[in-house]
């Protein structure tokens, strides 16, 4: 005998667990299958939430040994209690997760944990850890499975001294050098915390630039900022193995020497976690990279079956996810669901922050779009100066016929909190113009937003 559900999901990340309490809102009744016994899957657990609390934590730390004194705030013997540190932000992670459990009993979500496999046609099996399976029936199933970290070749996991981000959230010492491979938001972001913490952080990139996908005029100043931090990088490094012994590292690069360290961190991005789901009990196959195709509502050629998240590409963020997981269930009950990729922002938490969103400007050149730019520095605006925190610049791009917003990238204190502002204007067809002209409280650094907008017509005011 089979448990009749109307929707199962399986995976309780940010994807998973959103589209859950979303169609239990809608009326439906709802399961989720989760292997983890924590829900919010890895960005709660590993990823997302973690990393920004030792960010925090390692800000801090650096803030109160290094630049506390530029105000006349003087302090005593800063030290470093790492124990404690992690603790906090097992603390924070434990906490969210308690959340989400309470989040599925209010909203009546039946969760099974385990591992969620498809039997067929509306049918799905629950593995739990001790063998035990449990057979569910529903008319709808949603894969929200996510990813799991990627690897070059020659270069294995051993979950001590060759690392994914995982590892790197907790070891259990500071390493004296750690080498990251991999110039992208986790690569430079744990590198950056570890830094900040007292390694010696060298940053191998395979291209000729860090941030891969971003603005390219920001990616530059950003290499600025981080190379004048400390962290060391080479460009164009093709890693082709890694050797790795009790208490150290030895990376191998095309082409030049080896470099030795006391972990390797592996950041090369992530690859969709679409192993071991039945999928071919539907007939369903995964593309050569492990993705799924989907239509525009997020159906797999096999009738019921809807993917979202990471298993289907894109861009992997907590947030896009969420917002497929909405859209996917909305359409399912309602009969209509959308969602703007365009209008989805991509934030690096590191210091200054670098926030996207909408089309940069080497997509608009190879598009052949037409666009005006309007660019403002954060050292114009007084809350910036008034803070300390003048590094970066806001950058606008609009339509040159209509004036329409197609994109924004800032660098920056508080990039990821601004970068909302031009999100919601793209998602709402505004122009550069209705941005200047909208009233930014005084003294913000939100008005950098709006001097951007005016820069676009060439109107900015205080440059």
């Amino acid at each position: 005998m089979s448990t009749q559900h109307d929707l199962v999901v399986i995976g309780a990340g940010p994807g998973g667990y959103v589209a859950a309490i979303r169609a239990a809102q809608l009326g439906l009744n709802v399961a989720c299958i989760e292997k983890e016994s924590a829900l919010g899957g890895t960005c709660l657990r590993v990823g997302c939430i973690p990393s920004k609390a030792l960010l925090e934590s390692s800000e801090l730390y650096e803030r109160t040994r290094e630049h506390l004194a530029e105000r006349g705030i003087h302090v005593g013997n800063v030290s470093l209690d790492l124990t404690k540190m992690l603790g906090q932000k097992d603390s924070v992670v434990s906490t969210l997760t308690r959340g989400i459990e309470g989040l599925f009993q209010k909203n009546k979500i039946t969760r099974y944990l385990g591992h969620g496999r498809l039997q067929g046609p509306g049918k799905v099996q629950v593995k739990s850890q001790d063998g035990k399976t449990t057979e569910l029936s529903a008319k709808h199933v949603l894969i929200a499975t996510g990813s799991v970290p990627a690897t070059l070749p020659g270069v294995q996991f051993d979950g001590e001294r060759v690392v994914s981000s995982t590892e790197a959230l907790d070891f259990p010492t500071v390493p004296d050098r750690l080498i990251v491979i991999g110039a992208g938001a986790i690569g430079l972001e744990l590198g950056t915390v570890w830094r900040r913490l007292g390694s010696h952080v060298t940053v191998l990139e395979y291209l000729d630039r860090i941030l891969p996908g971003m603005d390219a005029e920001l990616a530059r100043q950003a290499l600025k900022s981080f190379k004048s931090q400390g962290l060391d990088f080479h460009l164009g490094a093709k890693v082709t193995g890694v050797k790795a012994t009790k208490k150290s590292c030895e990376v191998a690069i095309e082409g030049q020497p080896s470099l030795k360290g006391d972990r390797v961190l592996v950041a090369v991005g992530r690859r969709p976690n679409t192993h071991d789901l039945g999928l071919e009990t539907v007939q369903l196959e995964p593309d050569r990279r492990g993705f799924l195709s989907v239509n525009e509502h997020f159906q797999t050629a096999a009738k019921g079956v809807y993917a979202i998240g990471d298993v289907i590409g894109g861009a992997m963020l907590a947030h896009k996810a969420e917002e497929e997981g909405i859209a996917c269930v909305e359409r399912i009950v309602t009969g209509y669901g959308h969602l703007n990729y365009n209008a989805i922002p991509a934030v690096v938490y590191t210091a200054p922050e670098v926030a996207s969103v909408g089309k940069t400007e080497e997509q608009l050149k190879e598009a052949g779009i037409s666009y005006r730019k309007g660019t403002f520095p954060f050292a114009a605006n007084g809350r910036a100066r008034a803070i300390g925190h003048t590094e970066g610049m806001v950058k606008i791009l609009a339509d040159a016929r209509t004036d329409r917003i197609l994109g924004a990238h800032i660098l920056g204190a508080h990039a990821g909190d601004l970068i909302a502002e031009i999100a919601v204007a793209i998602e709402f067809h505004a122009s550069a113009e209705d941005l200047a002209r909208s009233s930014h409280a005084h003294p913000t650094l939100a008005e950098t937003i709006k001097e951007a907008a005016f820069a676009v017509a060439q109107r900015a005011i205080h440059i």
